[in-house]
């Protein structure tokens, strides 16, 4: 349970703590006050400044990186999500074993509130390193299998389209209403971490897959990026991204500019891209937000993944932007190729 919040300004970052002295004491008072055991940081730390802190508020401190990593342990189910969590968790614990032996056996640690697996705070950094190597190891080998994966998806000619937002915009309850595909649905942050993918038919008859991944989130950790290079490969492979806008929360800006910023980190920003205005349900002045949004981004449909509404205008949006994507062809095909006529009229127009 939270039990308090503070904000501090800094014009100068102190390199020791991060935020300035007077702040640290008052939050060992209000430590000592409210008896406290956790104290989470909006925002990365050094090594040294989590060391620093630990040591002046008696308690254990994680930073932004740390808690969300301790989410993503959470949330990850398959083996792929658990080994790339455990590479980001293992990368970011490397550097703050230096120096710590006795404050984090008093403290009992672990990386934000639940480490790798049982690693232990005091294993030393030639342990670490050599799961480092296994993981990468093994993540490799997961990336060689979503290759291959790809490789048969695209053997059968189908678009694929990407469910990209920021975390708990409503993608997998989008894919649902989509698909019936039962995925995972979750009001919280990164409910969806291994990627999900269905086939579904459009209204024009034509079949397609789509892809539920990984939330993203302001200043998503480096760490995360890397290590779930093969969950994000498979937004760098997709034919088009449909971008899920949660435009009821207030800072819907800043988790499109997030959004955005994380494609330009992947190397996806060129995609085609279709934003759907999700949650409208929630709005009252829904024509203006909506005609303001529309003004903003290109491709804009309007949709509530809870109630369906606009569900039939994202369909004929993906239809089209694939059909510009389409090079028409004229083929001779012998009467007795049934086989490959009826893959023909699966996957084009006639």
């Amino acid at each position: 349970m939270t039990t308090d919040r503070i904000i501090q300004e800094v014009k100068q970052i102190n390199s020791a703590y991060l935020i300035g002295k007077g702040k640290v004491d008052e939050i060992k008072n209000l430590i000592s006050q409210r008896d406290a055991d956790l104290v989470i940081f909006d925002d990365d730390l050094t090594p040294a400044q989590q060391r620093n802190l630990e040591e002046e508020f008696g308690v254990k401190v994680i930073d932004r990186t740390g808690l969300i990593l301790d989410i993503f342990a959470q949330r990850a189910k398959s083996k792929e999500g658990k080994l790339q969590v455990q590479l980001a968790q293992l990368n970011y614990l490397l550097p703050r074993l230096v120096g710590w032996g006795g404050v984090l056996s008093r403290l009992g640690g672990g990386i934000g509130t639940r480490g790798p697996g049982e690693t232990k705070l005091e294993v030393d950094r030639r342990t670490i390193r050599d799961r480092i190597v296994r993981a990468k190891k093994d993540i490799e080998k997961v990336r060689k299998v979503r290759t291959l994966h790809r490789k048969r998806r695209s053997d059968i000619s189908c678009s694929t389209v990407s469910f990209i937002g920021y975390t708990n915009a409503g993608k997998s309850t989008l894919l649902n209403h989509l698909s019936n595909a039962g995925v995972l649905v979750g009001d919280k942050l990164f409910a969806t971490l291994d990627p999900t993918i269905r086939k579904i038919r459009l209204p024009d008859n034509r079949e397609i897959l789509i892809s539920d991944t990984v939330g993203f989130i302001n200043k998503l950790p480096h760490q995360l990026i890397a290590a779930f290079k093969a969950t994000l490969e498979e937004i760098n492979e997709s034919d088009i991204l449909l971008h899920v806008i949660d435009i009821s929360h207030p800072r819907v800006d800043d988790h499109i500019t997030s959004v955005n910023t994380v494609l330009s980190e992947i190397g996806t920003s060129q995609k085609p891209i279709i934003h759907a205005l999700n949650k409208i349900d929630k709005l009252d002045n829904v024509n203006s937000i909506v005609r303001y949004w529309q003004r903003e981004l290109d491709n804009c449909v309007a949709v509530s993944a809870l109630t369906g509404q606009g569900i039939n205008d994202l369909f004929n949006k993906i239809e089209d932007l694939i059909q510009t994507r389409l090079k028409k062809v004229r083929l001779k095909l012998p009467v007795d190729a049934g086989d490959l006529i009826s893959k023909i009229h699966r996957s084009g127009r006639i």
